[in-house]
């Protein structure tokens, strides 16, 4: 045949040509794709909450073994088998789903323990190859008791592996971590919730089927976003959990605060949720550049690694800061609004739910999954059992089945007549045959008898839960309190029924807040707090962290006190600002606030003590390290800040109490161990620009190192802490002397005291000295506590401390 010429087609060749509607072709193939799309991507399952790439990827990892116990691995290792053996759609996909489950911003409960750069809201997370993971202890709820049938099994893309349809879900995860995703015609956007609300509402629908939206809006109030923040309005909530639809506006969390002396700013702590500083900064400043906003100096971003969100914007004088907020609020994403649309999977079919529907659609699966979960353990019981009585029969008379064992051609001659002989089943009999000789003592009998009883008190146990559908949901319930119990956190976000009023269910805002009398504390650790009633806290039973309150004084709830500071100034404080503690609380125990929340402090200055701006006040007195002593008169300036008490120069203030009669007893313990005490009424109180008068005389090198003031009513103790001057702080326990303070006498002011501490070789100064009422506490710099010596002699050297320690005073709080 000559080269480019065709074959012609065989007789008998017939062309065929099918005539397609493009319409219906087109119809068909995108059914097929928005059906794709819908079931396999982006609409999760109502029953455990998850997508087919977030269960693929927790089921992977619970096949890998990497448990919260066990090491962290790469991620493109969990990339890699997610895609190779479950999810074939491209490694991008998979790992942007494994990352936003280890994200404690995007999730409310995290599914995966991240290490590694996981990115911010401003910013995405370093590649795969540079990041690692493994589950987190709540994850190991969704995927518990896997391998007890609890779930139907399904084929991979290929059908080589087996991938659960659903995963078992200890907790109602849908709501808990909430959900979006966008498929063909239709959307989901449901909002986080708090772990322990819902499942107190669920465990209230468990118990009472019949309950109204309103019965479980009592457990549930609304959402519980992972950043915090407000919510403002609740109609939008109630229409989202009747309805499934449903919106409400979120709003950042911020105080007025003075920046400066002069000028005053509003802090940002929390955002709305998913939304980043960065991005709010960005459209600030872009407002103030086109004049769309005023009053604004400068927006800087404190937020970093180690420290929560603090986002500072600065106002230029004569703007009411007020209003200034309530521009930025309205201008840019501090406050934004929520759409929840609660469109999820249901027996494979998308559905909008409400609360109660989505509530009862988790309890339906899980009753499903411990229905599941005991049959399979009562049929392992059960095949145990019967092996175990098989084995008891043939103890009983062990030297026939011996006999009849040696007396048999082969193995299966010897099952057969044992089958026969002792009437058992073949399994039985296999078994037997199967089991070593050593078992086949008088102690293995008593402990098959004892394994057997218990086999069948299991059996009876778990057929009565079949049995009994009010036991089954009793089962439930009480697995999920024991979920709460383990993985339930306070709440985050801040209820608000519009812009000013709160919701009744949290507890009230700074505008209902009345002006009784209270208890303001500083700890040894830095915490201040205030207390619900005017007497201080009462040691409770909880033995969490200890910590010690250094200086308490009476307040009430509008009012305010100052922070007397190294630096010899006072700074004014609001205590209505400050957390509040039931009257058993402490500021370690129930949730203190550190100081930096309040005050910005310089590099080196530290807060010593409270003071009360009462004008009844007898005043303050402050000791210098120099030896100088102060009283200052109590005529605080009311339009400032902050402000100077004592004019020092090279000198720095170590120690300051509020005086409460004036009649106190001032003590000065110096570095070399010289101890001097008397009447605080033969000190003149001063003005705030003066700078004192003599305290206590110092030898040259000396320098004073414990400063405070005592009622002579009252019994009191000195403790003394000696040792190196020439070790590094905190590093050396030293030697500890406890002695009573009524052994120190007085002397006169400006003299050099008595010696309150004998020095042992090596020793040359005092690390640590306090004089206060007993009995006297000591903590670390921890908080924990530090047992003291019993008292002794006053010039005594002490005896060996156990450990460094950091403060001494007279409650130790969680005592």
């Amino acid at each position: 045949m000559a080269r480019g010429t065709k074959t012609p087609p065989p007789e008998d060749y017939e062309e065929t040509i099918i005539d397609v509607d493009v319409s219906e072709e087109m119809r068909g193939s995108f059914l097929e794709y928005a059906y794709s799309v819908i079931y396999s991507r982006a609409i999760p399952d109502a029953r455990d909450g998850l997508k087919p790439v977030q269960r693929r990827i927790l089921f992977q990892m619970h096949e890998m073994g990497l448990r919260p116990d066990r090491a962290h691995v790469k991620c493109g290792r969990v990339v890699g088998d997610v895609m190779g053996k479950l999810h074939p759609h491209g490694d991008g996909a998979i790992y942007d789903t494994l990352v936003r489950m280890a994200q404690p911003w995007a999730m409310r409960v995290p599914l995966v323990d991240g290490h590694g750069n996981f990115g911010s809201l401003d910013a995405g997370p370093a590649a795969y190859r540079y990041t690692e993971c493994r589950m987190a202890e709540p994850a190991m709820l969704l995927t518990g008791s896997l391998d007890e049938n609890v779930v139907d099994m399904v084929p991979n893309y290929d059908g080589q592996f087996q991938q659960p349809d659903v995963l078992p879900a200890a907790f109602p995860n849908l709501l808990v971590n909430g959900a979006s995703g966008i498929a063909v015609g239709m959307a989901t956007n449901m909002a986080p919730h708090n772990l322990g609300e819902v499942i107190d509402a669920t465990r209230h629908l468990i118990a009472n089927p019949d309950a109204s939206l309103d019965d479980l809006m009592r457990f549930v109030p609304g959402p519980d976003l992972p950043s915090g923040g407000r919510i403002v309005g609740l109609d939008g909530i109630r229409d989202a959990y009747e309805t499934g639809r449903g919106a409400f506006k979120t709003r950042a969390t911020a105080r007025i605060e003075n920046i400066t002396a002069r000028r005053k700013g509003i802090v940002i702590t929390e955002l709305p949720y998913m939304v980043g500083p960065e991005r709010v900064r960005e459209r600030i400043v872009d407002l103030v550049r086109n004049k769309k906003l005023g009053g604004v100096a400068d927006v800087v971003d404190y937020t970093d690694r180690n420290t929560s969100l603090r986002l500072v914007i600065e106002l230029k004088s004569g703007f009411v800061p007020e209003a200034v907020l309530e521009e930025l609020y309205r201008l840019t994403p501090l406050e934004d609004s929520f759409s929840m649309n609660n469109v999820a999977l249901v027996d494979g079919q998308p559905r909008t739910l409400g609360l109660k529907e989505l509530l009862e659609v988790f309890i339906k699966h899980r009753l499903d999954v411990v229905r599941r979960r005991s049959e399979f353990r009562r049929t392992k019981a059960a095949d145990r059992l019967h092996l175990v009585d098989g084995l008891l029969v043939a103890l009983l008379d062990i030297d026939e089945v011996i006999a009849v064992i040696r007396s048999s051609d082969d193995a299966t001659a010897a099952r057969e007549r044992l089958m026969e002989i002792f009437d058992l089943s073949e399994i039985q009999a296999r078994y037997i045959l199967d089991t070593p000789l050593r078992r086949l003592t008088k102690y293995d009998r008593l402990e098959l008898d004892k394994e057997a009883d218990e086999l069948r008190r299991t059996i009876s146990e778990l057929t009565a839960l079949l049995d009994d559908e009010s036991l089954m949901r009793q089962a439930v319930s009480a697995e999920l309190a024991d979920v709460a119990a383990a993985h339930a956190t306070p709440r985050r976000t801040v209820l608000l029924e519009d812009s000013g009023t709160p919701s009744p269910r949290l507890p009230a805002t700074a505008l209902e807040v009345t002006d009784d009398p209270c208890q303001v504390l500083l700890s040894s650790t830095g915490l201040l707090a205030r207390t619900a009633g005017d007497e201080p806290p009462v040691p409770g039973e909880k033995r969490a962290k200890h910590d010690l309150v250094v200086s308490a004084v009476g307040a009430t709830a509008r009012g305010e006190i100052g922070l007397v500071t190294t630096a010899g100034r006072v700074i004014r404080l609001s205590v209505l600002d400050l957390p509040a503690l039931p009257p058993t609380a402490s500021p370690t125990l129930a949730g203190g606030a550190p100081i930096s929340e309040f005050v910005e402090l310089e590099a080196a200055e530290r807060v010593l003590c409270l003071a009360d701006f009462s004008p009844d006040s007898p005043g303050l007195a402050l000791g210098t390290e120099y030896g100088v002593v102060k009283r200052v008169v109590p005529e605080y300036p009311s339009n400032r800040d902050s402000w100077d008490v004592i004019r020092l120069d090279d000198d720095r203030v170590v120690g300051a109490v509020q005086l409460r009669t004036g009649e106190e007893d001032l003590v000065f313990v110096s570095s070399d161990a010289q101890l001097l005490h008397f009447s605080a009424s033969v000190v003149r109180p001063q003005g705030r620009s003066g700078g004192g008068v003599a305290g206590i005389k110092l030898s040259p090198d000396a320098r004073v190192t414990f400063f405070g003031a005592i009622d002579p009513a009252q019994d009191a103790t000195v403790v003394t802490v000696s040792g190196s001057s020439s070790a590094l702080p905190g590093t050396q326990a030293g030697n500890v002397k406890v002695t009573p303070y009524s052994e120190y006498p007085a002397k006169g002011r400006a003299t050099g005291g008595v010696r309150c501490h004998r020095f042992l070789k090596g020793e040359d100064t005092l690390l640590l000295a306090w004089a206060g009422h007993a009995p006297a506490r000591a903590s670390a710099a921890s908080g924990v506590p530090i047992d003291l010596p019993p008292p002794g002699r006053r010039d005594g050297s002490g005896t060996p401390a156990a450990q460094p320690i950091a403060a001494v005073g007279t409650h130790l709080t969680g005592d």
